[in-house]
């Protein structure tokens, strides 16, 4: 999934940021509301995790430029006021879902993850294909019984394929999904990754490749 974290609080925006990377997660990090904004003017985002005060722009403003584009975007509202009133008037102003600080990390982790699954066509924290399962909330991975030791990168794209319940994806859509803002789009980091993917998974192998279109999780 693709997350933006934005707040002016540099170090917690930072290590939010990090820690839902080292979860395989494509992660942009600002620290104002503009910057937020012109994020979203360019990218396209599961969950956008959001200050409510942050300078320039504020949080809400930005909450509200998300509801009013309509493009499915899930919004975490992040705010140090922790009042009833205060959690009632972030949830009216559209965002899905409000965490007060200070908060546990795995608790914003699973609100991301939970938010991330409204995002789009309702899936199953749990997938299964060609002997492969994969449990996004624990992280983990197996073919046929067997632990995969994944990268995070390795993990977004299996992912990704696995979602996509046997779809052709494109590199572009690959490096859209599991890369963040600062990946090089004419490095051949997908084609490696998906690569190594391959080789940890085993045979026989159920990556195809589909000259012109891209990769395709076999039956």
């Amino acid at each position: 999934m693709r997350v933006l974290v934005a707040d002016d609080e540099r170090l917690l925006a930072d290590t939010v940021g990090e820690g839902l990377r080292r979860l395989s997660m494509a992660v942009d990090v600002v620290y104002d509301g503009d910057g937020a904004l012109e994020r979203l003017g360019v990218n396209r985002y599961d969950v956008a995790v959001i200050d409510r005060d942050m300078p320039g722009h504020t949080g809400d403003e930005v909450c509200r430029s998300i509801v009013d584009s309509g493009d499915g975007t899930r919004v975490l509202l992040l705010t140090a006021a922790a009042g009833i009133r205060d959690r009632v008037e972030g949830l009216g102003l559209g965002a899905d879902d409000y965490l007060t600080k200070p908060f546990a990390f795995a608790e914003l982790v699973a609100r991301v993850q939970a938010l991330s699954r409204r995002s789009g066509p309702a899936l199953p924290p749990v997938l299964e294909r060609s002997g492969i399962v994969l449990d996004a909330m624990r992280h983990t991975a197996t073919r046929d019984g067997r632990l995969l030791s994944l990268s995070p990168k390795e993990f977004a794209v299996l992912h990704v394929l696995m979602r996509a319940g046997g779809g052709v994806v494109s590199a572009e859509d690959l490096l859209e999904q599991a890369w963040d803002e600062h990946a090089d789009p004419f490095t051949n980091s997908v084609r490696m990754t998906v690569m190594t993917l391959r080789r940890k998974l085993g045979e026989p192998e159920v990556i195809h490749t589909v000259p012109r279109a891209g990769y395709q999780l076999g039956p």
